[in-house]
């Protein structure tokens, strides 16, 4: 019996690690993107994003795609980083929901940064250091934006340290997650948070969602975390926002572009 022959796109720390636990299949590192034929019999793929934020994607396949593959496991969670293409051939996957923990106490984190002014304590020069006042995450609202995988994993970690959890989310699945309330409308939701966490695919309908109509809702003090696609934000409408206090402070894991420049 031939064994499976994967052509993989991980570094090659990863494919070391990944040979060690699928031990019947042949792991070939391939370069990323997929601008020469894969190995033969190669009938699965693991592919890395085709470009970085702000690149443009290949707008036809190679000749011969998909060659031998039957089946493609993208490394990420979003698909915005692979051309349609890939998506018209072969079964796809995707990584949703391994990195929901890791994300969600990163936000929670991005909170309790906030609250307990922690940049602001974390002076270089001591002529810097001045009180800050206290301030309660315990009562506060938290609203997210999607509640998917990542949604699933910050919200009840966010109750155990006493937010009111609050979500919008753009299918009619109901919200299991007991005590999170699901509102109709963004500009509700952001009336009525204390701190926002974006956790949306990137998509065209979501493309510069949050724009200045939204922002002009919020609540005044409003604490704008990000940990889906930097796309979601109208750049220039966060920093009016910014400037006349609507938004206090924008912790940002991700920007369009990246890197800022």
């Amino acid at each position: 019996m031939s064994r499976l022959v994967v052509a993989s796109q991980l570094p090659e720390l990863f494919n070391s690690v990944f040979a060690q636990h699928v031990v019947d299949a042949e792991i070939i590192a391939v370069p990323p993107g997929l601008h020469a034929p894969l190995p033969n019999d190669a009938k699965v793929l693991v592919a890395a994003p085709f470009r970085k934020a702000g690149g443009v994607l290949p707008a036809e396949p190679p000749k011969g795609w998909p060659f031998d593959v039957e089946w493609v496991q993208l490394v990420s969670v979003g698909i915005d980083f692979y051309p349609d293409w890939l998506f018209d051939g072969p079964v796809v996957t995707s990584a949703r929901g391994s990195s929901a923990v890791a994300l969600a106490e990163f936000a929670l984190a991005a909170i309790l940064a906030e609250a307990k002014r922690l940049p602001e304590i974390w002076i270089d020069k001591a002529e810097r250091w001045a009180p800050q006042p206290l301030k309660l995450i315990s009562g506060a609202t938290l609203g997210l934006v999607g509640f998917g995988a990542i949604g699933e994993a910050l919200a009840p970690r966010a109750q155990a340290l006493g937010l009111n959890v609050i979500a919008t989310r753009r299918s009619d699945k109901p919200i299991s997650t007991p005590g999170v309330e699901r509102v109709a409308d963004l500009k509700t939701l952001f009336a009525r948070s204390d701190h926002v966490v974006l956790a949306a695919p990137a998509t065209p309908e979501t493309r510069k969602l949050i724009g200045r109509d939204v922002l002009a809702a919020a609540k005044p003090g409003l604490h704008l975390i990000n940990i889906a696609r930097g796309a979601l934000i109208d750049d220039q409408a966060l920093l009016e926002a910014l400037d006349d206090g609507r938004v206090t402070r924008a912790s940002l894991d991700v920007t369009h572009p990246e890197p800022l420049g």
